[in-house]
């Protein structure tokens, strides 16, 4: 398996730092660690260059807010930074078939601010997650009653960031040649080296390949607010 100092030791050779047979100093190499790990922390913010996507739901206790993070009421290692997708079920111990309703997200705390009655209980429409840290926190709106619906947030899989030199790599292969190439244009600059045009361009094509494996694009859906109900007849002043 590929390990950590693999990448970081090909990423030096990349940039001049070390020749062929060398082994990198280790003061090198930690410092490589924690700029793979910066640049990993960084891609977990960018939807095309995660692989996956996870969907977590919490019961519903009546409570207007829900808490995203490590032991949380939707329990994950680090919260996420927005969410992807939304929905809530309708608990029905006896109906095998439980049905869905999509939630749709508020992106700003401004929008959640603007609903008047926030404490109304009844069949949820909206949703909105503030990203705090460590643990983000889910608005859905209207509350959903206790115990009979049940909340699903779905967010960007956690790129898991590296603890050791030695640990095994466990990624898709097509996030290796990503990992080592950009690596090798983030240590230029600190050993004071001009940028290889080639060393660049590969680290953009393997992020264009990570692009085109990850991306996901959902259906095209129109605001029913923007649908009309039919077209209008200004002899009759009506709607047909």
């Amino acid at each position: 398996m590929t390990t950590p100092l693999d990448i970081i030791t090909l990423a030096l050779k990349s940039v001049g730092v070390i020749g062929v047979g060398q082994t990198p100093l280790a003061e090198d190499s930690t410092d490589a660690l924690t700029q793979l790990n910066m640049m990993l922390g960084q891609w977990n913010r960018k939807r095309w260059l995660v692989y996956h996507l996870v969907t977590s739901g919490v019961v519903s206790t009546g409570a207007q807010s829900y808490t995203v993070g490590p032991a949380g009421d939707i329990n994950v290692a680090k919260r996420p930074d927005r969410l992807e997708a939304a929905f809530f079920r309708q608990i029905v111990q006896s109906q095998p078939s439980q049905i869905d309703y999509p939630l749709e997200i508020l992106e700003a705390r401004e929008d959640y601010n603007n609903i008047a009655l926030k404490q109304l209980q009844s069949f949820p429409s909206y949703i909105f997650y503030d990203s705090d840290f460590p643990t983000g926190h889910i608005y859905p709106w209207p509350i959903p009653q206790a115990t009979i619906y049940e909340v699903f947030i779905t967010y960007k899989e956690t790129l898991a960031q590296f603890t050791s030199l030695s640990q095994s790599i466990v990624l898709p292969d097509e996030y290796l040649a990503a990992l080592m190439y950009n690596l090798a244009v983030r240590l230029y600059p600190q050993y004071s080296r001009q940028p290889d045009p080639v060393v660049i361009g590969l680290a953009m094509d393997a992020l264009n390949v990570l692009r085109g494996a990850n991306t996901q694009i959902a259906r095209l859906q129109m605001p029913t607010d923007l649908v009309r109900p039919g077209i209008y007849n200004p002899y009759s002043d009506q709607i047909r």
